[in-house]
């Protein structure tokens, strides 16, 4: 696969590759001009193209004037730099939502075991066990705070912040799974998925050609 190798976000299959999502919504919502670089996940896990381009192995990886920058929340913080909107503008909430941000990217392990993302589903799992549910709740209690303390549609206001941003993958699989969640979660979930940047990243998910489907993901209960 040619890609440029000045300007681009690396990423892998948009339908199921949650962390290149975060990343992707970062740079679009910084406004970089960069160009997507989308690299088919392998089934096995590994994809030898992706480690032929990212330092680390993984997706997503930036390349912008002149910077590398990979990993999620770090490309965050790099789009962060280009629009400081990205984070609340006030210091207390800009702490509280860097600490929510660092929780997702560090946690919530059982989740995503459980609840791999994948866009073409709309289906509940046959069952979960109960580190999942106990991540489900923990994320459904973290949401509800932040919307009640900040009073906005999103989590730190009206506008997406980073700490939307990390949990945009958990929306679509919550709404993917048919998860039960508190109403004002509801609301907000709403709001994510009418969000124009994540229609488009739906959009194009929708576009990939079907053999990039991996079976793994596809014939979960």
């Amino acid at each position: 696969m040619t890609v440029n190798r000045q300007n681009r976000l690396v990423i892998g299959t948009r339908r199921y590759s949650s962390w290149s999502l975060r990343g992707w919504l970062a740079v679009r919502l910084a406004g970089l001009d960069v160009q997507d670089a989308v690299i088919p996940l392998r089934g096995g896990g590994q994809t030898t193209e992706i480690h032929g381009v990212s330092p680390n192995g993984l997706v997503p990886y930036l390349e912008h004037d002149g910077a590398c920058v990979w990993e999620s929340l770090a490309i965050c913080e790099y789009c962060a730099e280009h629009e400081p909107a990205l984070w609340p503008s006030d210091r207390l909430a800009r702490a509280h939502a860097r600490s929510v941000s660092a929780e997702m990217h560090a946690g919530f392990s059982a989740l995503r075991r459980a609840l791999p993302m994948n866009l073409g589903r709309f289906a509940p799992r046959a069952a979960l066990d109960d580190a999942a549910m106990q991540d489900i709740a923990s994320i459904d209690r973290l949401w509800r705070a932040a919307l009640a303390q900040y009073g906005g549609k999103f989590l730190f206001g009206d506008k997406l912040t980073v700490a939307d941003v990390m949990y945009v993958p958990v929306v679509l699989r919550f709404e993917s799974y048919q998860i039960a969640t508190s109403q004002p979660v509801q609301d907000y979930m709403r709001a994510i998925v009418a969000h124009p940047l994540v229609q488009l990243w739906r959009d194009l998910a929708a576009q990939e050609p079907t053999a990039w489907h991996l079976e793994r993901y596809e014939a979960l209960d």
